[in-house]
């Protein structure tokens, strides 16, 4: 890939520009960085995989039997029918090694070193479900999969941040947001590492997380 080709996905932004302004320093949004995008996944399908063993998958509630209540997968046939009606999140991590349409979203970012791919996790979201202000330490490109999703971000993170007491998240407790925007289907969002962030659904939506990290520091 010819690195001064401007490329959609980065809404026309060379490789070379991506990475001397961008990459790992600081956020970009791009509009329509896969134009009329539509999932590969429907909600249901990805539930459907939760209940599967060989998945990885957890659900947040935000209140659940505590404040934002962890709980990981494999999952029941029943589960969803009793969750509420908002304010709750599915993650399912590396669909992509499961589904090759979801692999396939990775063509799209071979303008980066294949070798830093972690995976594709695919989080679907109830009405203001979200998973808290964090931080991660990796480079995340967020792609709006279905509905909407409001992003805020805020300020960067490290080791000395201090966190809300939660035996599972790692949820900021201060969150000072500097910009947010909406997310449609199509719409992405890079952000480096340690960047605070927080998500909401405006209303039933899916996102897609590609994530890049150099091997010590995969999230296993």
């Amino acid at each position: 890939m010819n690195p001064d080709t401007p490329l959609q996905l980065l809404g026309g932004l060379t490789a070379r520009e991506f990475l001397r302004d961008y990459w790992q320093k600081k956020p970009l949004l791009i509009r329509q960085a896969i134009p009329d995008f539509v999932s590969p996944l429907t909600p249901d399908e990805l539930a459907g995989l939760s209940l599967e063993e060989e998945i990885e998958s957890r659900l947040v509630l935000e209140h659940g039997e505590h404040p934002w209540e962890l709980r990981r997968g494999p999952f029941a046939d029943d589960t969803y029918s009793q969750l509420p009606e908002r304010d709750w999140t599915l993650l399912v991590q590396a669909v992509d090694q499961f589904i090759p349409e979801v692999a396939e979203l990775l063509e799209h970012f071979r303008f980066l070193p294949s070798w830093r791919i972690d995976d594709v996790m695919i989080s679907y979201a109830a009405p203001g479900g979200g998973v808290g202000p964090h931080f991660d330490n990796y480079d995340v490109f967020l792609l709006q999969g279905y509905g909407q999703r409001r992003w805020q971000i805020g300020q960067m993170c490290d080791s000395d941040s201090p966190l809300l007491a939660h035996a599972d998240l790692r949820i900021l407790a201060e969150f000072a947001g500097t910009d947010e925007w909406v997310l449609e289907p199509g719409d992405m969002l890079y952000l480096p590492p340690r960047l605070a962030h927080f998500g909401t659904a405006v209303d039933d939506c899916m996102t897609y997380s590609i994530g890049f990290a150099p091997p010590a520091r995969r999230k296993y």
